[in-house]
């Protein structure tokens, strides 16, 4: 299955960092919707996002609890655009026994979005981690289910189904966005979005496809479902709060015109 290639960097904060803040800027995120992915180059900690695409999360999440992951390749890699693998053939051509998705491109907007800002009438913002682009919030009173409509960013970091050529195509294989490439956005479904690990992804061996050996995916988890000794304390800035929007702000300033949702860095805390 092949896929259709600005640049977001997903950083941890020292505890020290950490400090200046308030509790209330932080969040826990759901360990039901952490992948914790241990490949051939290192750990990956990638948060899933069931509220703009409720099917393919709990795909992965059934995939994942049943250790169809698991020893599966990076069969597909393009270094400034994505890492691709859940083939079980490592071929492209290969899914699970699952009947395929309905595609998931798009979402109705809720309450745990976080403005950003606009670009022209378009809105950016976030969902928990993932960044979206967004109707206009002035639309919502026109719609009966007072939502708008709303779809991820493919940046660095964002998780994404892989598809055929069909829209309802999706499966079980998915990439790794290792740079921006925004062409992908409302044409493949984004399902969550790497925490930490970023240079994990972009460390994988490129090749369309890969030369063997290929670097691997050891072991995919959940992180509810590892030992709790095993199970790594995660904290992600919170979107919402305030701090983020002046981290949002900063940022703005720097670039100017120039400034997009993939330039902005998320805070995480791992211990």
């Amino acid at each position: 299955m092949k896929l259709a290639s600005t640049a977001i960097a997903l950083a941890l904060v020292a505890t020290s960092a950490a400090s200046a803040q308030t509790v209330s800027d932080w969040r826990t995120p759901d360990p039901q919707n952490v992948l914790v992915v241990e490949t051939s180059k290192g750990r990956i900690i990638a948060e899933l996002s069931p509220e703009t695409a409720p099917n393919h999360v709990a795909r992965i999440r059934e995939l994942t609890q049943a250790g169809f992951y698991d020893g599966l390749s990076f069969f597909r890699v393009i270094d400034s655009f994505m890492a691709q693998t859940g083939d079980p053939d490592n071929t492209g051509g290969g899914g699970s026994d699952k009947p395929d998705l309905t595609a998931e491109f798009t979402f109705r907007r809720g309450a745990s979005y976080a403005p950003a800002g606009k670009i022209g009438s378009t809105e950016v913002g976030f969902v928990g981690a993932l960044p979206v682009w967004s109707q206009n919030s002035a639309l919502a009173a026109m719609m009966a289910d007072g939502k708008v409509g709303a779809w991820g960013a493919f940046c660095p970091g964002v998780l994404g189904m892989a598809r055929a050529t069909p829209p309802d195509s999706a499966n079980s294989q998915f990439f790794f966005m290792r740079q921006a490439y925004p062409s992908l956005d409302k044409t493949y479904t984004a399902f969550g979005r790497a925490l930490t690990g970023l240079e994990v992804i972009r460390a994988i061996k490129a090749g369309e496809p890969v030369a063997a050996p290929q670097d691997k995916m050891l072991t995919v988890r959940l992180l509810a479902d590892l030992p709790a000794a095993q199970r790594p304390v995660v904290q992600v800035m919170d979107t919402r709060g305030k701090a983020f929007a002046a981290l949002v702000d900063k940022r703005r300033a720097e670039l100017g015109v120039a400034f997009t949702l993939c330039d902005v860095e998320i805070p995480v805390q791992v211990k």
